[in-house]
């Protein structure tokens, strides 16, 4: 399927690439088929990419990343809307914000991380409790800025 991006321009996607989230997003219900596209740089970032909105992409980031301390419990609702039945078959991602005024002040929702399934290409995006913060800082002090750039490729192995 072609894919159009206002970010990446247009490209193609194979069917078997597409994560469905059949709940959508919070903010985006209608939207619920997504391409994840690799960063194309040492960077540890990955794109969420609305393969119907072309306005509409996330950047994510695997939580361990920077916060190895970061666990939850999977509602087993959660787990039966994607069809996800061992550990091994999902990964758990957090979106994060990046200020244009200063990318160096980047935080994480963990608050509200989303479950993917390897083997059945559907997600869902969690809704913790408060003990957890929707602007977790990713850096304690804000580091020279960093460029975030607009080429992208699909990402061939696992969702992150």
């Amino acid at each position: 399927m072609n894919c159009t991006s206002t970010r990446f321009g247009s490209f193609e996607v194979p069917d078997q690439s597409i994560v469905r989230f059949p709940s959508g997003l919070l903010g985006f219900p209608d939207q619920q088929r997504y391409v994840i596209l690799d960063h194309g740089t040492e960077a540890p970032f990955k794109w969420l990419q609305s393969v119907e909105e072309p306005d509409l992409a996330f950047v994510l980031m695997d939580p361990a990343t920077f916060h190895p301390d970061y666990h939850i419990e999977v509602p087993a609702d959660a787990l039966a809307e994607i069809k996800g039945e061992e550990r091994d078959d999902l990964t758990l991602v957090v979106i994060l914000t990046i200020p244009s005024d200063d990318p160096g002040r980047i935080t994480a929702n963990l608050r509200g991380p989303l479950l993917i399934s390897h083997r059945t290409k559907l997600g869902k995006q969690l809704v913790l409790s408060e003990e957890f913060p929707t602007r977790h800082p990713l850096f304690p002090a804000s580091p020279p800025s960093m460029e975030v750039p607009t080429d992208a490729q699909v990402s061939t192995d696992c969702p992150v």
